[in-house]
């Protein structure tokens, strides 16, 4: 089995090929991979926090699901493990629309020669992704004055697990 492509196939945000077929059908995707994130808030969103600090994307790109999934679950192990759930509210505001296709090529046995495949093949959807183009929040995190440098620390931490470039901006909320 081979498993996930490389997220460098799917990062950069390109129309994908629609198929127009004469049996209308066929020109649809017919059924979307599940989404594997799980929430989209977390901690205490009742309380009033003095500072925002967010995740902000630097260039255009698309992001997966699963590394959606996977920054979320580090963010927020980091802040409940430092601020407990009361100390803080995370949410993650881009949500996967895309729908990724993929066209199954087959390798043969001694690597000698590879398919070619077909030009503008419509593939089977494999997966979910998040446009974001510059500018784009991704994560915010709402914590007091004690909590900015955890904050700051664990979105910092989720930086490698997703394609493209991030910077933090902070915020202060006013009551």
């Amino acid at each position: 089995m081979a498993g996930l492509r490389k997220g460098h196939c799917y990062n950069r945000i390109t129309r994908p090929y629609t198929r127009h077929s004469r049996v209308k059908a066929k020109s649809y995707i017919k059924a979307f991979p599940s989404n594997k994130i799980v929430r989209f808030e977390m901690g205490n969103p009742n309380k009033k926090f003095e500072y925002e600090v967010g995740l902000v994307a630097t260039n255009a790109h698309q992001i997966r699901h699963n590394a959606l999934e996977s920054s979320r679950q580090i963010i927020n192990r980091r802040l409940y493990n430092e601020l407990g759930h009361k100390g803080y509210h995370l949410k993650l505001l881009t949500y996967p629309h895309h729908v990724l296709r993929e066209n199954k090529i087959l390798g043969g046995a001694h690597a000698d020669r590879l398919q070619t495949g077909m030009a503008h093949s419509f593939g089977k959807p494999i997966g979910l992704a998040a446009q974001v183009y510059q500018g784009t929040i991704i994560f915010t995190t709402k914590v007091d004055q004690e909590g900015l440098n955890v904050a700051k620390k664990a979105l910092s931490l989720s930086k490698p697990r997703m394609p493209g470039k991030y910077a933090i901006e902070i915020k202060k909320i006013e009551l």
